[in-house]
C-alpha cells in the first residue's frame, strides 16, 4: 500500500488574518499619547489657555488706539464770551483734557517736557476776527514725536472747531454753511471703538502660538528624546505618527478659539455679525496651516530650541507686524506688501475682521479661505514627504 502523505500546515495558512481597524486603534492610542502628553506638559496648557486670556485682557484693556483725554495746554491772550465758549466745546469733549497756561512760553515748557500733547492758542484778535469774511485763527502745536497720535489730535482740533463754529453761528442768529457739506457714515464699527479691530487681531495671534509655535516642537522632541527611534520600528506609518500628533492640537487649537471668541462677544463686546459656523471653517483652515507650518519645521530642524526659535521668526512675527492685525498693509511700501501675501495670518486676521465686523461677505471670505486651504495643502504636503521611516 502507498502510504497516503498528509500535507504539512504551513504556518503562514495557520496565521490569522490581519484585524481590520488596526490602522485606526494605532492612530487611537497615538492620540491618546499625545493628550497625555500635553496633559502633563504645564506649558502646553498654558499657551493654550493661559496666554489667550492674558492677551485678549492686555489688548483689550490695556491697548488703545483712541486718543481720549490727551492733554492739551490752553493759551488766550484775552478772554471774552467766544474764548470762553471754545473752551468750554474743548472741556466737554471726551477727546480733550485741557490746562490753561500762562503764555506761549509756559505752553511751550510743558510741551517739550511731555505733560500736554498740544497747544491751543487763540489770539487777542480772536473774537474780532471772528466776525470777518476770513474768520479767526487758530493756532494748534502738536508734538509730532508719535505721527499717528499727532494726526489723530490735529483731527480732533479741526473737528471741536468746526462744530463750535455752527453752534456759535445758530446761536447768532447766521446761517453758517460751509463750502462743502460733509455727512459722515462709519460702517462696520459705528463706535469707532480701537478695541472692536484689535481683540479680533488677537485671536489670529493665539492660533498662530497653539498651531504653530506647540507643534514646532513636537517632532523636535521625539528626536531629541530618543522616542523616535522607538516609533520607527513599530508598525504604525508616518502618516499615522503625523496624524496622532495633528489631532489632539487641533482639538486643542479649537479649545483655544472658543475661549478666545466667547471672551470677544461676552467680555469686550464685540460684535459677531457673520456665521459662527463660518469662523470655525475659517479658523479651521488657519490652524491646519499652521500645524503644517509648526510640524515642518520640527521635521526639518530635529531641535527644540532651533525649531522654537524658527518659529516665532516665521509666524509669531509676521502674524504680528505684517498681517493687517495692527498695522494697515496698504500703508507698508509695496515690496512688504507683497511679503505679506506668503503670511497666512494675513488671509485669517482678514477673514477674522470680516466676519466679526461686517457678516458673511463671501466676495472676501472666500478667496482669503482659498488661499489657506492652498497653503494648508502645501506645508502638510511638505511635511508629509519629508516624514520617512528612517533615521538619516
Amino acid at each position: 500500500m502507498t502510504p497516503t502523505v498528509q500535507p504539512q500546515d504551513s504556518p503562514l495558512r495557520d496565521a490569522p488574518p490581519p484585524r481590520r481597524g488596526g490602522s485606526l486603534m494605532r492612530l487611537r492610542g497615538l492620540v491618546r499619547k499625545e493628550f497625555l502628553q500635553v496633559v502633563r506638559d504645564p506649558s502646553s496648557l498654558a499657551i493654550a489657555f493661559v496666554l489667550p486670556v492674558v492677551l485678549l485682557l492686555m489688548f483689550g484693556y490695556g491697548v488703545s488706539l483712541d486718543a481720549e483725554h490727551v492733554p492739551i495746554a490752553m493759551v488766550v491772550d484775552k478772554p471774552t464770551p467766544d474764548t470762553n465758549s471754545f473752551c468750554a466745546e474743548l472741556e466737554k469733549s471726551i477727546y480733550f483734557s485741557p490746562d490753561y497756561v500762562n503764555g506761549m512760553r509756559e505752553a511751550e515748557r510743558a510741551l517739550l517736557e511731555g505733560r500736554v500733547d498740544a497747544i491751543v492758542h487763540l489770539r487777542e484778535d480772536f473774537s474780532e476776527k471772528l466776525r470777518r469774511p476770513g474768520g479767526a485763527p487758530v493756532q494748534v502745536v502738536i508734538n509730532g514725536v508719535d505721527a499717528n497720535n499727532a494726526r489723530i489730535v490735529n483731527g480732533y482740533v479741526d473737528g471741536a472747531f468746526g462744530k463750535w463754529l455752527e453752534h456759535s453761528a445758530t446761536e447768532r442768529g447766521v446761517s453758517a454753511v460751509p463750502p462743502v457739506g460733509l455727512e459722515q457714515r462709519i460702517w462696520f464699527n459705528a463706535n469707532v471703538r480701537s478695541r472692536n479691530y484689535l481683540v479680533p487681531g488677537v485671536v489670529a495671534v493665539v492660533m498662530t502660538l497653539i498651531g504653530a509655535l506647540l507643534t514646532a516642537l513636537l517632532m523636535a522632541r521625539e528626536w531629541e528624546r530618543g522616542t523616535m527611534e522607538a516609533l520607527l520600528v513599530t508598525p504604525v506609518s508616518m502618516r499615522e505618527v503625523l496624524a496622532g500628533k495633528i489631532i489632539p492640537y487641533f482639538i486643542l487649537g479649537m479649545g483655544g478659539l472658543a475661549l478666545s471668541v466667547a471672551m470677544s462677544v461676552w467680555l469686550f463686546e464685540v460684535p459677531l455679525r457673520g456665521s459662527f459656523w463660518v469662523l470655525l471653517l475659517g479658523s479651521s483652515l488657519f490652524l491646519l496651516t499652521a500645524l503644517g507650518m509648526g510640524l515642518f519645521i520640527s521635521t526639518v530642524t530635529r531641535v527644540q530650541f532651533v525649531a522654537a526659535q524658527v518659529a516665532i521668526i516665521t509666524t509669531f512675527l509676521p502674524a504680528f507686524m505684517l498681517s493687517g492685525f495692527i498695522f494697515d498693509i496698504g500703508s507698508m511700501p509695496r515690496p512688504v506688501q507683497w511679503i505679506t501675501h506668503v503670511i497666512p495670518a494675513r488671509y485669517y486676521v482678514t477673514i477674522l475682521k470680516t466676519n466679526f465686523l461686517a457678516g458673511d461677505v463671501w466676495s472676501v471670505l472666500v478667496p482669503n479661505m482659498a488661499a489657506l486651504a492652498v497653503m494648508a495643502s502645501i506645508f502638510l504636503g511638505l511635511t508629509r514627504r519629508l516624514s520617512q521611516k528612517r533615521l538619516d
